[in-house]
């Protein structure tokens, strides 16, 4: 793409150059000019629409790429109305499970303190309801889920939120390990 800017500027330097050459006067000069710069300019445009076309992400939906999930205005997001079905599973049943959100982008969207779910089996249908979080950070942020069971060592796994929302569902199984005795 940079090669041919430098190609179309070289043009408009020769044009100028030639008509300087035959005489053309100053003004005409300056509208042929004009002109050259405005087709650039035009053809940059295309160029770059062209290129977002190319890379923009089907999976979202229209107009939803930047709109945030806020208190102020509850429910007006695609975000908040995407149902995401949780199925957490373990053996032995009975373990306890927490969910907590990690983001690297913690200006934006904040870390949150671990929050209980209920014991396994434990399988819900609920909305994710994470401030900050819009179509195009989500990648950013994931889900961690934590189990514990007294007598067994607690067990840990993250999900990326981008990846839950295109699947719609969270879903894993832990096979908890007894803690040695000492």
């Amino acid at each position: 793409m940079n090669s041919r800017l430098i190609l179309k500027g070289i043009s408009v330097v020769l044009a100028a150059l030639l008509l300087t050459a035959c005489g053309a006067s100053k003004r005409s000069l300056k509208q042929s000019n004009k002109a050259l710069a405005s087709a650039l300019a035009a053809s940059a445009a295309k160029t770059q629409a062209e290129a977002l076309k190319l890379y923009s992400d089907t999976s979202i939906p229209q107009g939803e790429a930047r709109k945030s999930v806020s208190r102020d205005t509850p429910g007006q997001t695609a975000l908040e109305q995407t149902i995401i079905r949780w199925a957490i599973d373990s053996d032995p049943q009975g373990a306890r499970v927490f969910y907590r959100v990690i983001s690297s982008i913690p200006a934006v969207i904040k870390n949150t303190n671990e929050a209980y779910l209920m014991t396994t089996p434990y399988e819900e249908t609920r909305a994710f309801n994470i401030l900050g979080l819009t179509y195009e950070n989500s990648r950013d942020v994931q889900i961690e889920i934590k189990v514990v069971k007294a007598g067994y060592e607690p067990q840990v796994k993250r999900f990326n939120v981008r990846q839950a929302i295109d699947q719609q569902e969270i879903s894993s199984f832990f096979m908890l390990v007894p803690k040695e005795s000492e």
